[in-house]
């Protein structure tokens, strides 16, 4: 008894000096649980999914987490990589919680989403808008200074950036353009607006973050000539494991460097940001918003993250 007092005493100090050392950077910690006091509307598009399941959220986090409470294989992997990662589980856990209650509904065995290589291993399709290679579309001079940037994340990132402020709903040497996101119009091939996976990954994603999958992980790196590649990868659950590990590193260390935020302490606001995308921006959003004030505007969570953070007790008794 006295050994786990002292070891739970430990634990808390080297909490306490974490948190001190953060904010002596400079990096405010953001606080623990929810800044809303109510769960913020849910989206439509997510409400009639789950009608059309003729099933409810309360219904689907029932089964997710039945799902992730049995499969001690799964468990284990989302330990290993988040550890791999350099984050807590508990923000894989909400991840997956968050995506399988409002956007898909969870399987017999989440395993089962290992997808057979046959079914997306043909060529037949491509990375493409109205007859335009998306490798052809980058050439374009508009993407150019996207060039300079050798790392997958930066170069993507700029790619979906010049997306946003030159092509976005707009008439470009002749050509109208969708006012819809970069990720929907060149890289679902399959017209719904898909994610795959036990994370649900966008493909667009997944080519952001393949160096850093490649570097942490050792899996081949992806690219944007070979679709069948990047969708094999995306549905095989211990590559999309991750994948989605090293999204939600990205945004730890963008909300970090940019907004000069620790939300490593928030699962709530990681899986935010896991369902919404764009950590860069949102963190220069925040960060633009901060400054001269003498208090901070704290990261705000959305319906998913809500969910997530009021949940967070149930969540970790998982681990």
């Amino acid at each position: 008894m006295r050994f786990l007092r002292s070891f739970a005493v430990a634990l808390i100090t080297l909490s306490l000096v974490a948190v001190a050392g953060a904010e002596a950077a400079g990096v405010r910690v953001v606080p623990e649980g929810n800044r809303s006091a109510k769960q913020p509307p849910v989206p439509g598009a997510s409400s009639r999914r789950t009608s059309a399941g003729k099933t409810t959220f309360d219904e689907k986090y029932e089964r997710v987490v039945k799902l992730l409470e049995t499969d001690t294989q799964l468990m284990s992997k989302i330990k290993s990589t988040a550890k791999r990662y350099g984050i807590d589980p508990i923000h894989m856990i909400g991840a997956i919680v968050g995506e399988h209650t409002y956007n898909v509904d969870a399987y017999d065995r989440l395993q089962s989403y290992y997808v057979k290589a046959a079914a997306y291993a043909g060529e037949s399709f491509r990375f493409a808008y109205d007859g335009e290679k998306v490798t052809d579309f980058v050439e374009r001079p508009q993407f150019e200074p996207c060039n300079k940037n050798t790392d997958s994340y930066s170069l993507w990132t700029c790619r979906e950036q010049i997306w946003e402020k030159e092509f976005r709903g707009k008439v470009v040497d002749g050509k109208r353009y969708p006012n819809d996101r970069f990720s929907k119009i060149f890289f679902q091939p399959f017209y719904a607006g898909q994610t795959f996976g036990i994370g649900q990954i966008n493909p667009l994603t997944a080519l952001q973050l393949t160096d850093l999958v490649a570097s942490k992980s050792g899996y081949p790196k992806l690219d944007e000539t070979r679709a069948a590649k990047v969708y094999q990868a995306i549905m095989k659950p211990d590559i999309s494991l991750a994948y989605m590990a090293a999204a939600i590193r990205k945004s730890i260390d963008e909300y970090r460097d940019v907004a000069h935020m620790d939300i490593s302490k928030n699962p709530g606001i990681t899986a935010t940001l896991y369902n919404l995308g764009n950590p860069h921006e949102r963190a220069e959003e925040l960060a633009a918003k901060n400054r001269g004030r003498s208090s901070p505007a704290w990261p705000q969570e959305n319906y998913y993250g809500w969910l997530v953070n009021d949940k967070q007790k149930e969540l970790e008794a998982l681990l």
